[in-house]
């Protein structure tokens, strides 16, 4: 074979083997195994199920209740008797103002107290020695009413000077402050040696008590309106009658992860007032913590088991894809192993998966993965998907 023959061969199979390549990608871009077969697609079956409704929200802790305490008399104050940042009881007594004024002043009341007893005494003897005297025409009936008047504002001076006694008995009871609650008291405002004024505006300290302890979160005015519709047409129910759970999450290690507070809460209300500003009403809840791991002003994040969806219908959010106008869209399979595009209506995210309200019905079919092969009325070849709602929690779900 002369030269000329072998490199026309050669170059005669080269473009065979062009050829063949250039129709092999031309079936792969048109989603066609080599084979020719349809192509292969992850598929899901909608089942109905029992989903938890929760949300998860935003939220600091506060005090259970807070005590700031201000002196009621004036006065120089002679003793701090806690510690700063103790515990204390309610009844404890915090400060002692000096008494010696106050002392003063109730012994001077008790003196006017006996005076108008005294007088008081004097006045009712004259008025029964005259009661006699009238009957018998001796004194005046004028005289008689003299004398009865004069009893009457002698018993009204006893009754003035018990009321100056039990003021300045109170007064010196408040030389002694005591904490109206119990809890955590804070630093002292003052030292010995200080002069307080009543009801002053700087209070000398602190008492929070937070066991239990608030968690007070904020959730959108809509989101709260659905909720109560769901509850009104019976699509979502109480998880327990009277009692909505609150778990509650806290950013307490170094690698960022949240770690579930071990004892569960209680929400308590929600606000009747929606703020103007950011459109939201407050929650509030209560946490028992009896160890103290929980402080006010703490940043945490509260799972809110709002009710229980019967029947719910879900896609995995990978499902899922958008249409310019924004709405949600799934690709069904049929049952000739056909596709077609379906519109849906997503209510909210729970977990990785879409809670859906309109657009699926139990027994469709939907494509979980291979959605790049898909075109409206190509036939393909379902597998079932592994795992596909698998990560959906079985007693809580977060909607964010």
């Amino acid at each position: 074979m002369s030269k000329s023959n072998s490199f026309m061969t050669l170059a005669a199979a080269a473009c065979l083997i062009a050829v063949l390549a250039g129709c092999n990608q031309q079936k792969q871009a048109s989603g066609q195994p080599q084979g020719g077969g349809p192509p292969e697609v992850s598929v899901a079956t909608i089942e109905p199920q029992r989903l938890p409704v929760t949300t998860e929200l935003p939220g600091r802790t506060a005090p259970y209740r807070v005590a700031e305490i201000r002196p009621q008399v004036s006065g120089i104050v002679l003793k701090r008797l806690f510690r700063e940042g103790s515990e204390v009881k309610a009844g404890d007594q915090l400060y002692q103002i000096d008494p010696a004024t106050y002392e003063a002043s109730l012994a001077s009341a008790q003196a006017d107290v006996q005076k108008a007893e005294a007088n008081l005494q004097a006045a009712r003897n004259k008025a029964s020695r005259y009661g006699d005297l009238v009957k018998n025409s001796v004194v005046s009936k004028q005289d008689f009413d003299d004398v009865q008047a004069s009893l009457k504002q002698n018993e009204a001076q006893v009754a003035s000077a018990k009321a100056a006694y039990n003021l300045a008995s109170i007064n010196l009871n408040y030389t002694k402050v005591f904490a109206p609650i119990s809890g955590r008291i804070g630093k002292s405002g003052v030292t010995e040696g200080a002069l307080v004024t009543a009801n002053q505006g700087t209070a000398l300290a602190t008492i929070q008590q937070f066991d239990p302890i608030y968690v007070d979160v904020t959730q959108t005015a809509s989101q709260l309106m659905k909720l109560r519709e769901d509850m009104a047409t019976g699509r979502i129910r109480p998880a327990e009658p009277g009692k909505i759970p609150v778990t509650l999450f806290l950013n307490s290690n170094a690698s960022g992860d949240d770690t579930a507070y071990p004892a569960k809460g209680e929400l308590q209300f929600s606000d009747v007032t929606v703020d103007a500003g950011t459109s939201s009403v407050q929650l509030r809840a209560v946490f028992p913590n009896p160890k103290k791991d929980l402080l006010p002003g703490l940043f945490v994040r509260a799972r809110v088991e709002q009710g229980v969806a019967e029947n719910a219908i879900t896609v995995p959010q990978a499902a899922v894809a958008r249409s310019p106008d924004g709405s949600a869209r799934v690709w069904v399979v049929g049952a000739d192993n056909k596709v077609a595009p379906r519109t849906i209506k997503t209510e909210r995210p729970v977990g990785n998966v879409w809670l859906v309200s309109d657009g699926l019905a139990p027994g469709d079919r939907i494509v979980v993965e291979g959605l790049q092969k898909l075109k409206p009325g190509a036939e393909v070849k379902p597998v079932p998907a592994q795992n596909a709602l698998a990560s959906l929690p079985e007693k809580a779900a977060s909607a964010r």
